[in-house]
């Protein structure tokens, strides 16, 4: 099951690289009443959102994307704020289903163990939903009818991670040398599957480069002080992969701070800071999830889903592209 902590800094990584542009190129909603949808559909044009929590900017950012572009579409959109409370988050839900204003809905999941009966009140009114996260999180073998599930493939990201480390090496370091990783927490999703990924990938890309440590990043001065300690200890560490965009730029920071260069790092997450040190070289590449393209093959998938809101909904995959200074 995916961590609450994860799904905190994927939210984060949603704004960064995707609510910005949204915003900057979706029309805002006129706020007129909401006609039956097209295709012959009862249902209302009305989105129901229910991120973790609008507290943080960049859930709030993503609530305010996710109105542009739905109302870019003549949709309405009503955005519920759980504040990171499962059980609000589910009783929210089923209110709104069960009032008849939804015509879709969009959930980032507190805690997937509590959407059951939310899953249940969307399929017994017809209303088709989406969750992020696999089926498998949600109790299920496959696609379920009206459901449509969104999820990162981590063992594609974590071996992409590895190889492009494993193509650094290999170009600046001879293929050898220590190397840092930083690997998810505890009960993160699809930790196992992207470590995994990221080892293999590395071995293949550079045999002889060794993983002579691996730490957490939970936040970034956190990281940055971790990797300034292993310093004393390994000064002659060569490179880094982490798992994510605090654990990269610590890394950065704690190198610099010793008056070291960082000849090999590689990232995965993608935030715009990172991707603009990926431009200027201080990073080799970053394996950047495209939440813009996230948002919109959501949408759109919603609102195809609304012609048959009985119908297996889809189970998608969050795109992600390998970023390096050569664009």
């Amino acid at each position: 099951m995916s961590s609450l902590s994860w799904r905190t800094r994927r939210a984060t990584l949603v704004l960064s690289i995707g609510a910005a542009a949204l915003l900057a190129g979706a029309c805002s909603n006129s706020g007129t009443s909401n006609p039956p949808a097209s295709g012959g559909s009862t249902l209302p044009k009305t989105l129901v959102f229910s991120p973790l929590s609008l507290q943080p900017p960049a859930l709030k950012g993503l609530s305010e994307g996710v109105k542009g572009y739905a109302g870019s579409k003549g949709w309405d959109v009503i955005v519920q704020d759980p504040n990171f409370d499962a059980t609000k988050q589910a009783q929210g839900l089923n209110e709104v289903l069960s009032s008849g204003r939804a015509g879709a809905a969009w959930v980032i999941a507190v805690s997937p163990a509590s959407m059951g009966p939310v899953l249940k009140t969307a399929q017994e009114k017809g209303i088709p939903i989406l969750v992020n996260g696999r089926p498998d999180e949600y109790g299920f073998s496959g696609p379920q009818p009206g459901i449509t599930f969104d999820y990162i493939d981590y063992a594609a990201a974590g071996r992409s991670l590895g190889e492009q480390l494993g193509k650094c090496m290999t170009a600046k370091l001879g293929g050898k040398g220590s190397v840092l990783f930083f690997a998810g927490a505890p009960g993160s999703a699809g930790k196992e599957e992207f470590e995994k990924g990221a080892q293999d990938g590395l071995k293949a890309a550079a045999p002889e480069a060794t993983i002579v440590q691996t730490l957490v990043a939970t936040d970034r001065p956190g990281a940055q002080t971790a990797v300034g300690t292993v310093l004393q200890g390994k000064p002659d560490l060569a490179a880094v992969m982490a798992s994510n965009d605090e654990g990269t730029l610590g890394a950065l920071g704690a190198f610099a701070a010793a008056g070291k260069t960082l000849t090999c790092v590689t990232d995965f997450g993608g935030n715009d800071e990172v991707l603009g040190l990926v431009q200027s070289g201080k990073i080799y590449a970053s394996v950047a999830l495209q939440f813009q393209a996230d948002m919109t093959q959501s949408f759109d998938t919603l609102v195809k889903m609304q012609a048959d809101p009985k119908k297996n909904g889809d189970v998608l995959v969050v795109p992600a592209k390998v970023v390096t200074g050569n664009g």
